[in-house]
């Protein structure tokens, strides 16, 4: 079973491409998501999110009160702190994840997460691929998407790497500055190559 990560910029089409891969075969574990997921299941990383955040990063029925992190993580500087204590509960689960789909018989396993090259590439991962597009287009793409505006998304993209600077750790370089369907058939040749090599 192939592992596979594939990270990149807000808006770079990072999930379009992960969800071909999912179509194709490959079973995709989105960091993100399960991070959120994590953060309300997981009973020791939500004590250890009260301890840190206080006790109203949740709300009385125990759902995440995202607002009230969101604010103490970005304003208050602290989201490198929310990552160290967000980070080994997603590195546990997805260990678990890879067992079950390897058990399953599943050809390829693609982790896809934004921050997977912060501290360096990971060596639980042999395979990275980097999706990169111009952050004019970028920006855009989220604005749509969300209906957010031009300097929200400035902003929030303004928080991640500079994933230019990032190339050397990846081992296959995927530009997506051009339309969907093009992506695409970018990410059919990606599956294609990496199940024969």
């Amino acid at each position: 079973m192939r592992i596979i990560g594939v990270t990149g910029g807000i808006g770079s089409g990072k999930t379009t491409f992960c969800r071909e891969l999912e179509r194709l075969g490959a079973s995709v574990y989105f960091a993100d998501e399960k991070a959120k997921m994590l953060m309300v299941q997981d009973r020791e990383l939500a004590d250890n999110l009260r301890h840190a955040f206080g006790e109203e990063t949740y709300h009385p029925d125990g759902s995440l009160n995202k607002s009230h992190l969101i604010r103490e993580a970005f304003e208050h500087d602290r989201v490198e702190e929310l990552n160290r204590l967000v980070h080994p509960a997603v590195g546990r689960d997805f260990e678990k994840f890879c067992k079950v789909t390897s058990e399953q018989g599943s050809p390829m396993v693609v982790k896809e997460a934004a921050l997977m090259l912060n501290d360096g590439r990971p060596e639980s991962i042999p395979v990275i691929v980097l999706i990169l597009a111009d952050k004019t287009e970028r920006i855009n793409r989220v604005k749509e998407r969300d209906q957010a505006s031009y300097s929200e998304v400035e902003a929030r993209a303004a928080k991640q790497p500079d994933f230019e600077n990032l190339t050397e750790m990846a081992d296959h370089i995927i530009y997506n500055n051009g339309s969907m369907e093009e992506l695409i058939i970018k990410a059919r040749q990606f599956f294609g190559e990496a199940i024969s090599g």
